[in-house]
């Protein structure tokens, strides 16, 4: 037979759709999940307005997404907070009151496995991984499919770890990676180059303007950041604010890598993109406090399948929103439960394992079947729609020794925190103890300014702190104890304790025993 140009075209034509077939292709998984979460890290980036931030990549994200203006941890505790972000109930509702640590055991009840979002993702077909910092309890409950090992001081070189896990083609599921960088977590001693008799904390930066491999490590001058409202305006306090951005820069940096990665392998516009923080920053007045500088926290997302871009949101969301919103984007919500459509009884999961034992499931109260958050998917193009008209916080402990709850109401209007143990001096996280800027002036006297208030008056809180965020919105004025707003104190009181019953906080007991 003769070989005409047309019969060796489609010859050709045929072998090469053959060869493309046996291809894997990295186009096939829609509507994965790229989760990233910051450690410590306060909405101190271009986006949010703050100039003394370098974060091109993050705020590139939120120009073409989304930003949530308004979005609050529930509590400023690193454990308890990503127990929240993982199972979408408070803290004091999963049972990690505070922090996971091989001396504490803070653990969330063993019946969150029925809302734990790793699982409940894995239930709707995702491939799961984790990579970074993990930091809850049990593992069974919050379980990953795949745990990838990476440096969470290096997010760029986390971010080349999961390549493969992202870019896995011969698994046609879609992907959830819950991706937790250190920084900008207090860490690896203090800068002996400073002038100061304090030293700075270095935020897990290398000594001596080193760099971590990968990375291309952005320094700032400590004479030109600006002061958060809540701390003191000292070289102590500009010389460890300056270690903290060089920090954020280098989780922006892991942020640009993730995308790159995302747009080689043709799937960043099938993946939606959450940046967010477990809290706060670690400084006194923020990290550990219900303050705004302690829930306050970064939240930028982006749909690929929503059109509208650059929103920014005004309503006010929650760290409890998140598991739900996950779970609604990959189309697993129950709207009349608000729940995992596939709910999986807990106590069947459990019924053969007896090394779960019965005390430790959970409260008799409920059966884990709703999330205590609502989901977000349904408004992010609409910047004037409100979330929560009231935020609810619960702060119950840092680490064990640290017992100090408190329970917060907050909307546009007013604040009120409860300091329930507020007979007890405020107990400090180790690393905020030691921190400079705190140190600074705490070894002057108590009457020491520190932010809005005094050393004296950061250490020993009324029971009662009610502000007013319109007109101030750096909580300077408590007003509790003001006449004028008796009937205001009253009607936040009884938010608190409506939230308190909403939300199955056993701390409501202390209204009438104390």
């Amino acid at each position: 037979m003769i070989a005409t140009p047309t019969r060796i075209f489609l010859l050709s034509l045929t072998s090469t759709l053959a060869l493309l077939w046996q291809l894997p292709t990295l186009h096939s998984a829609e509507r994965n999940i790229l989760f990233i979460i910051a450690d410590d890290e306060s909405p101190t980036m271009g986006c949010y307005g703050d100039s003394n931030a370098h974060t091109p990549n993050i705020d590139a994200v939120a120009a073409d997404g989304a930003i949530f203006l308004n979005a609050f941890a529930t509590t400023a505790s690193c454990a308890a907070s990503r127990s929240v972000v993982m199972s979408g109930l408070h803290n004091h509702r999963n049972g990690m009151y505070g922090h996971q640590h091989g001396f504490h055991k803070f653990s969330s009840w063993h019946n969150v496995v029925s809302l734990s979002l790793p699982r409940v993702l894995a239930n709707e077909g995702y491939r799961t991984a984790q990579i970074g910092k993990y930091h809850v309890a049990p593992e069974e409950v919050y379980h990953f499919e795949t745990y990838l090992k990476g440096n969470p001081r290096n997010a760029p070189s986390m971010a080349d770890v999961a390549k493969d896990f992202i870019t896995d083609a011969t698994d046609k599921r879609p992907f959830f990676l819950y991706f937790a960088t250190a920084d900008p977590h207090r860490s690896g001693g203090v800068d002996d180059t400073s002038q100061c008799k304090l030293k700075p904390n270095l935020f897990g930066n290398k000594p001596n303007k080193g760099s971590y491999p990968g990375v291309k490590e952005v320094f700032f001058d400590p004479t030109n950041v600006t002061i958060p409202h809540f701390m003191t305006d000292t070289p102590e306090t500009r010389e460890e604010l300056v270690q903290y951005y060089q920090s954020i820069a280098r989780v922006d940096q892991g942020v640009g890598r993730l995308i790159e990665i995302l747009k080689e392998a043709g799937l960043y516009e099938k993946t939606l993109l959450v940046f967010t923080a477990d809290h706060g920053m670690a400084f006194a007045g923020g990290k550990t406090t219900v303050y705004e500088g302690g829930l306050r926290v970064p939240f930028v997302v982006r749909n690929p399948y929503e059109k509208k871009r650059g929103v920014r949101l005004k309503g006010m969301i929650s760290h409890i929103d998140i598991a739900p919103s996950l779970l609604d984007f990959a189309g697993g919500l129950d709207a009349k439960t608000n729940g995992p459509k596939k709910w999986a009884d807990p106590n069947q999961y459990w019924k053969d394992k007896a090394y779960a034992a019965k005390e430790n499931r959970g409260p008799r109260k409920g059966k884990f079947e709703s999330y205590q958050g609502k989901s977000w998917i349904s408004i992010l193009d609409k910047p004037e729609a409100e979330h929560w008209d009231t935020i609810f916080a619960s702060h119950t402990f840092h680490e064990i020794q640290m017992y100090y709850p408190m329970r917060v109401v907050r909307d546009k209007d007013y604040k009120l925190i409860w300091n329930i143990a507020h007979g007890l001096p405020y107990p400090f996280a180790s690393d905020l103890w030691a921190a400079s800027s705190w140190q600074a002036q705490f070894q002057q006297s108590l009457d020491a300014p520190y932010g809005q208030k005094t050393v004296g008056e950061y250490i020993n809180r009324p029971k009662f702190e009610l502000y007013d965020m319109q007109k101030d919105h750096h909580e300077s004025n408590n007003l509790a104890a003001d006449p004028a707003f008796a009937k205001i104190l009253d009607q936040y009181q009884k938010k608190i304790k409506a939230f308190q019953k909403k939300f199955d906080d056993p701390w409501i007991t202390k209204w009438d025993y104390e």
